[in-house]
């Protein structure tokens, strides 16, 4: 789901229809869309826009489940239970994953792969009806984060048994806006806004040196209308949501999160959760694991961890607001 920032233009320029002063890069990568606005740089923006590119294309290299060679694809093709060599950086991405695996009992578990392309929302064929209990079943054998090993001082992964797979696709949006957002600090920028597909990392102040104005969509299928909004600075957002990827079988809704504690898609009438954390890829990965646990385990995991999150929940009169402490002291500063 997307968090509603605009894309102004597709070249790193002032563009015409950006505010004077204000560079914007814009385009395509790992299956989506990405946008990253450069209030008054201080730095020349154009001399950054290749490395910005090879950050991308480094990121992708590691996790992108549709490239074939990928990090990620070729540890998921391999039958072997032994250590299978990978990049440092890889490693410690899945490391840092299977903390918050950890951290959340499974709510969010990179070794989802299997299930999730069982149930079609992964790089293979789309479905229109849902799987067998046998096959859910069979899916579910190779399925847990506690199968999967990671020793970065080789570095390199194991899998305990044949036919885990990684999935890092509620990770890897929030990890690459980290990497952006770590490529321009070392460039010496202070304000910036980098939006991967909907996942957010923001830094400084906006063109009127404000803080960043971020709205937050209606969980609505036919259209994009703001929640509500909130002002912030030096942070990351993360949206997740069940409204934007799913099929409907005989009447029934069958969302993209799959919870891996029971195989099949959540059920509860959580629509969509907001995050804010200091980093892109917790953010993004504690976004999914709240939807997965819905709005009661959700709100009571989030307020004993002190995050910021915005529930947002059908109920028969639309749409209900859930919020933690924090995310009302944040709200309260708008």
């Amino acid at each position: 789901m997307r968090l509603l920032v605009s894309l102004t233009c597709l070249a790193l320029a002032a563009c015409p229809g950006a505010d004077p002063g204000e560079f914007v890069l814009a385009g395509a990568t790992m299956g989506t869309q990405y946008s990253i606005k450069l209030p008054y740089p201080g730095a020349d923006p154009d001399a950054i826009e290749p490395e910005i590119e090879a950050a991308f294309a480094d990121v992708n290299a590691m996790m992108s489940t549709y490239l074939p060679e990928t990090e990620i694809s070729r540890f998921n093709a391999s039958d072997s239970t032994d250590w299978f060599a990978v990049s440092g950086a890889f490693c410690l991405s899945v490391e840092k994953a299977l903390e918050i695996s950890a951290e959340t009992g499974g709510a969010f578990d990179i070794t989802v792969g299997p299930v999730v392309n069982l149930w079609g929302f992964g790089p293979g064929d789309a479905v229109d009806e849902p799987p067998s209990d046998e096959a859910i079943a069979a899916a579910m054998a190779v399925v847990g984060y506690r199968k999967l090993q990671a020793d970065c001082h080789r570095p390199a992964l194991r899998k305990d048994v044949s036919g885990l797979m990684i999935d890092m696709s509620a990770f890897g949006k929030g990890f690459a806006a980290d990497r952006i957002a770590a490529l321009l600090d070392e460039k010496g920028f202070r304000n910036y806004l980098v939006e991967v597909g909907g996942e957010l990392r923001l830094r400084g102040h906006n063109i009127r040196d404000e803080k960043w104005a971020i709205g937050i969509e209606m969980p609505l299928t036919d259209q994009r209308r703001p929640q509500t909004k909130v002002l912030v600075t030096d942070t990351a957002l993360a949206t997740s949501g069940d409204y934007r990827n799913f099929f409907v079988s005989e009447g029934l809704h069958y969302s993209h999160t799959i919870d891996t504690r029971t195989g099949r898609p959540v059920t509860h009438d959580l629509a969509s959760v907001t995050v804010l954390d200091p980093q892109g890829y917790r953010a993004d990965a504690l976004a999914t694991a709240l939807l997965v646990m819905g709005p009661d385990e959700g709100l009571q995991f989030a307020e004993a961890e002190n995050l910021a999150v915005l529930f947002l929940v059908r109920d028969d009169e639309g749409i209900r607001e859930l919020t933690t402490p924090a995310f009302e002291r944040l709200r309260a500063e708008t």
